[in-house]
């Protein structure tokens, strides 16, 4: 099924396979398809979030540096709120793929559906913290996984860690698996979260994200989990009353070019840009700590509370999350990414 899926999206990435100002990267190219290393090439990267967001900061500290790095050969604009795919990740990851996008920043959890073995970043209490996160990402088998987007016409210059996860309700703290009994749950559209917090005891509801401020202010939702940047930048301190650090699961930043247009650059644009992409994976691991701080304090400024898990709590959870392994192994299906992802992580 999944190589059916593969087939197809990259059927469409073939349309513009060869072409060198596939996606409009606004540049001339030289004999051999490849950029003139001294003319202009403009590339728009989309992100999902809005300007205030930690991704959007991150892709425009990228865009600075792959343009300083290719001497202004490089002209970057950055597109917020997933405007440019109408706010449907899967149809942005095929629009990349066929090169209508030159640029996406997609979290690795949302090409889960175009590639099951992404879910093993995300299997709740895998990873103990970012350093961790951040070393897996650059082990072989890290790499391997990041790069598994290149069959669908993708190339990969950028594994960027995320924030961990932290849940917000409006009923009351989360300190242990028992407080989200019955509780109703935005969660991805994605069986991996739907398995975990429905094993925890709630009542998991997949939603598109662009609904879920209105749900939870109507009240069809009782919460949401995401890293603590999406609750400040969307304002969710006015429709949410507590958030908990339960730090339950990881996700990565994947920073995808369409192949085409990354061929089709000269070799210093080239260079440029994966020196970029690789610098700002530090660089956005030291934001993040920062604003991390910034964006809970605005969050408790604004009338929310927070409470902490304790160790022993925290064992309650990695203990629902170890009883679901057999199921995420089925959803992951690939035995060998997951032994090798659990014994990296000491969790085998």
């Amino acid at each position: 099924m999944k190589k059916r899926v593969l087939a197809a999206v990259l059927s469409a990435a073939m349309i513009c396979t060869g072409l060198a100002g596939c996606g409009g990267n606004g540049g001339s190219t030289d004999a051999s398809g490849k950029a003139d290393a001294g003319k202009k090439t403009k590339i728009t990267i989309a992100v999902p979030d809005p300007e205030s967001s930690y991704i959007y900061q991150a892709a425009q500290e990228f865009a600075d540096r792959a343009s300083e790095y290719s001497e202004g050969t490089l002209e970057f604009t950055v597109s917020g709120n997933g405007s440019l795919y109408g706010g449907d990740t899967a149809a942005g990851i095929k629009q990349l793929s066929a090169g209508s996008l030159q640029m996406l920043i997609l979290a690795s959890s949302v090409y889960a559906s175009f590639e099951p073995g992404y879910n093993v970043i995300s299997v709740p209490y895998m990873f103990d913290d970012q350093q961790q996160l951040l070393d897996y990402l650059n082990s072989d088998t890290g790499k391997e996984l990041m790069n598994r987007v290149s069959d669908m016409g993708i190339t990969t210059v950028g594994s960027w860690t995320r924030s961990f996860r932290k849940i917000t309700n409006s009923k009351n703290p989360v300190n242990k698996p028992e407080d989200l009994k019955g509780m109703v749950l935005r969660v991805p559209n994605n069986a991996l979260y739907v398995e975990f917090f429905g094993a925890c005891g709630a009542v998991t509801t997949p939603m598109n994200f662009s609904e879920v401020y209105n749900a939870l202010q109507l009240n069809t939702l009782d919460g949401q989990e995401n890293p603590v940047d999406v609750p400040f930048s969307n304002k969710f301190y006015e429709v949410q009353k507590y958030i908990s650090g339960t730090e339950h699961m990881a996700d990565a930043w994947l920073v995808g070019i369409n192949s085409a247009v990354f061929d089709g650059l000269s070799e210093k644009q080239q260079e440029a840009i994966t020196k970029a992409g690789e610098e700002v994976q530090q660089w956005n691991v030291d934001f993040m700590e920062k604003e991390d701080e910034t964006a809970l304090q605005t969050l408790l400024d604004n009338g929310m509370e927070y409470n902490e898990i304790s160790e022993e709590d925290r064992q309650e959870f990695v203990k629902v999350s170890q009883s679901c392994y057999d199921k995420f192994k089925e959803l992951i299906g690939d035995d060998e990414l997951f032994d090798a992802t659990t014994k990296f992580c000491g969790k085998n």
